[in-house]
C-alpha cells in the first residue's frame, strides 16, 4: 500500500493538524518509509513459528506480603492533611446529586 497526499491530509484533518506542503511532503515520506519498512516482515518465513501474545515470556512481578513490625497512629497519618473531618481525609466534593 503506498500512502498518498490525499491520505496525508485525511489523517491531518482528522487530527486537526495544519501542515504546510514542505511538512505534508515530509509526512508523505515517512508514513510511505513507515509502510514500506512494515512490509519486510512478509518476506520472513514464518511457516514453522508458533503464534504467540508477547515476544518474551511474561512472569508475574508480585512478592509475598510481609507484616511489618511498624504502623502509623491515625494522628500522624493525618498530620499533613489540608482538612480533617471525623478522623479521615476531608476532601472536596467533586460529584453533584
Amino acid at each position: 500500500m503506498k500512502v498518498t497526499m490525499e491520505t496525508v491530509e485525511h489523517t491531518a484533518k482528522l487530527a486537526r493538524l495544519k501542515f504546510t506542503e514542505e511538512e505534508k511532503t515530509a509526512f508523505l515520506g515517512a508514513m510511505n518509509d513507515v509502510l514500506n519498512y512494515a512490509e519486510l516482515l512478509n518476506e520472513l518465513d514464518t511457516e514453522n513459528i508458533e503464534p504467540t501474545s508477547h515476544p518474551v515470556p511474561l512472569k508475574n512481578a508480585l512478592r509475598e506480603d510481609k507484616v511489618w513490625d511498624y504502623t502509623l497512629s491515625r494522628e500522624d497519618v493525618l498530620k499533613n492533611a489540608p482538612a480533617e473531618e471525623s478522623g479521615g481525609f476531608k476532601v472536596p466534593k467533586i460529584i453533584e446529586s
